[in-house]
């Protein structure tokens, strides 16, 4: 049993992990720059959204096994889970790996474990982490163990997928794999996967372009079937019912840590070779105005001049308060651009965290000549047209998620994403 691991990096990905290896009786030390968030691990308050993470949390600090700081300390793993986001010529911005790996540097020490599990493009283990490894004077395939493990969770269903999902292990030295491969097990109950540390980092990359590259399928779809006044969800789901063919649905844009910034990484390193890659982060990027043009037509089609849009959503996806990459703040920014009004609301951010929003549902409704529902919350898909005090009666559903028959018969146009059908 590993003795001591020190996380660094505790937000969505860092803190569940070490939450749930000092569920599992392993002592864990956590770090990270902002001070406000080691205040509130320290006082097992969350600033973050995650099922279960509240009750993980405070058994990990009631027993003694989770501690926070700003600071490192000793440990027999290092774990870095920090934020690699792309700057904003869409190239990688590595400047977080490799300040976190070069805060650990002091306190490495001869047969400690090295572990990034931060998604990030082929080729940084090597070029970034390393470097930094080898100012402890250590050698970094003997001395010490290096290997990247990414994450493969998604926000909501954070910790079913930790234990469950199969999990990618790959060492810079095949000693370095097994020794991984052996600490996740500490949880893991999936298959464990071993490779060298450049195809784990390409692996994880591969699967979010895989994802992003279906869904701009899908988004050209989407405008294609307005074309033709057909129903585009309708059309999906009749075609995914052939037994090899798994067409994702449209949607407003695409957000998130992930599938909205992974695929940068490939353009970035394949140049010429990433086409395709390339055009699907364009089209998906391009789908916020597309969403704000649809706005605007309908508004028109009502004879609405000018008007207010209420935004029903600003995370990412539905049911946390991620709002990483967020396609409504570019949504709400397209609508602004074409002289709209807008008021957002949203039940899982409880802070404004964008300058038009409220935590009033019924001030939002009330002001707006349409609703444009963003993020497929629960709290919406069970909301009461009936019973809402809207003066708006159109709603323009981008992620089909309110039930169409129960929003006409209380007398609203609804319309969707992907359809021009006049409903």
């Amino acid at each position: 049993m590993t003795k001591t691991i020190c996380v660094v990096g505790l937000g969505y990905i860092g803190l569940p992990t070490a939450v749930m290896f000092a569920n599992y009786g392993v002592k864990v030390h956590g770090v990270d720059v902002n001070q406000a968030a080691v205040e509130s691990i320290q006082n097992k308050k969350l600033h973050i959204e995650e099922n279960g993470l509240q009750e993980r949390l405070n058994k990990a600090v009631d027993e003694g096994l989770l501690t926070a700081s700003t600071t490192p300390v000793e440990a027999d793993v290092f774990i870095v889970a920090v934020p690699s986001p792309i700057n904003a010529d869409h190239t990688a911005n590595l400047a977080y790996v490799r300040q976190a790996t070069a805060s650990i540097v002091p306190f490495v020490k001869k047969g400690n474990l090295v572990i990034l599990e931060s998604t990030v493009p082929p080729k940084t283990v090597e070029d970034v982490m390393l470097p930094e490894l080898r100012k402890t004077g250590l050698d970094v395939e003997t001395d010490i163990h290096v290997a990247h493990s990414p994450e493969r969770v998604i926000p909501g269903r954070i910790f079913e997928e930790l234990i469950h999902n199969d999990r990618i292990v790959g060492g810079v030295t095949p000693q370095a794999a097994q020794m991984t491969k052996e600490l996740y097990e500490t949880f893991v109950e999936g298959t464990i996967h071993l490779t060298d540390a450049t195809t784990a980092e390409l692996v994880k990359v591969m699967e979010n372009t895989y994802r992003d590259v279906n869904i701009a399928f899908a988004n050209e779809l989407a405008q294609i079937a307005e074309k033709l006044d057909v129903n585009i969800w309708e059309a999906i789901k009749l075609a995914n019912y052939h037994p090899r063919v798994n067409v994702h649905f449209p949607g407003p844009g695409v957000g998130g840590h992930c599938i909205a910034v992974d695929p940068w990484f490939l353009v970035e390193l394949g140049g010429e070779q990433a086409k395709i890659i390339h055009l699907s982060r364009t089209t998906n990027d391009g789908m916020p105005a597309f969403t704000a043009q649809k706005t605007q037509s309908l508004l028109n089609e009502a004879k609405i001049a000018g008007g207010t849009v209420a935004v029903l959503g600003l995370a990412f996806k539905g049911n946390v308060d991620d709002m990483r990459e967020s396609p409504s703040t570019h949504v709400i920014r397209e609508l602004q651009n074409l002289g709209l009004n807008v008021i957002s609301y949203d039940p899982h951010i409880t802070t404004n965290k964008h300058e038009t929003q409220t935590q009033n549902l019924d001030e939002a409704l009330t002001q707006a000549d349409i609703i444009v529902v963003l993020t497929d919350h629960n709290e919406f898909k069970a909301l009461e047209p009936k019973t809402l005090q809207a003066r708006a009666n159109i709603v323009f559903d981008t992620k089909n998620c309110l039930p169409r028959d129960k929003w006409q018969q209380a007398g609203f146009s609804h319309h969707l994403l992907g359809d021009a059908k006049n409903v």
